[in-house]
């Protein structure tokens, strides 16, 4: 499966003023709890070399430099519009880089973020593969992304992705198209075991899911062999 990457950069373009508080509002929130336990996940593994990847904003970026003052937190984006949100927040180390073909050497970082960012790279697999090329052998990525939820949640939610998500986003945005992409983009995007199997696929030789409220977003962790 692959996106496209001129239409992916000009609909984060377009909303990325708007963007912070259109997730805060979507999410009711609770985006800034999980971005939280991401960053306290990176934090258990002692990680002093990190590369926060999609970084948009700069939202996880700042909660791992939060918890983890001392290390040092690379932030890169391939849209200078939303890396200049985060440039305004006052990031450090902020970097404009496509994820497909990073400017670092191979093992630079010890660990590896990306929060909400993988499902709109142009390939998962070449992402993938990449990411594992800039981390250390025995390096940890963690990948924050939306999933879909199983059971008596799924129809109702399914609901609220196509239906009021996207009215809600283009109302705040002005670009209800972006929204719509989301929508689409995340039920193609594999979710559960599938993401598992594909890091597994990718230079991962661990890969584990973790739910968040019902499966509504899901936490991988994988480990570089």
């Amino acid at each position: 499966m692959s996106q496209d990457p001129v239409f992916v950069r000009q609909a984060f373009s377009s909303i990325a003023k708007r963007y912070v508080l259109t997730n805060h509002v979507l999410s009711m929130g609770v985006d800034i709890l999980w971005r939280r336990k991401v960053a306290n996940i990176v934090r258990d593994f002692g990680a002093q070399h990190i590369l926060d990847l999609a970084c948009g904003s700069g939202d996880l970026a700042a909660e791992i430099i939060k918890k983890m003052p001392h290390a040092e937190v690379v932030a890169a984006d391939f849209c200078a519009p939303m890396l200049q949100q985060a440039r305004n927040r006052g990031l450090p180390m902020l970097l404009v880089a496509d994820g497909m073909k990073l400017p670092f050497a191979e093992r630079a970082f010890d660990a590896l973020t990306v929060g909400y960012g993988l499902r709109n790279m142009e390939t998962w697999h070449g992402a993938l593969s990449e990411m594992s090329r800039v981390l250390t052998d025995q390096g940890h990525l963690v990948i924050l992304d939306f999933s879909i939820p199983e059971g008596w949640m799924k129809a109702p939610y399914r609901f609220y992705l196509h239906r009021i998500l996207p009215t809600v986003g283009g109302w705040l945005t002005g670009n209800k198209q972006a929204y719509d992409y989301l929508s689409e983009s995340i039920e193609r995007f594999p979710s559960g075991e599938m993401m598992c199997d594909l890091m597994k696929e990718n230079g991962f030789v661990e890969a584990r899911c973790y739910p968040l409220w019902g499966g509504i977003s899901s936490i991988y962790v994988g480990k570089k062999g």
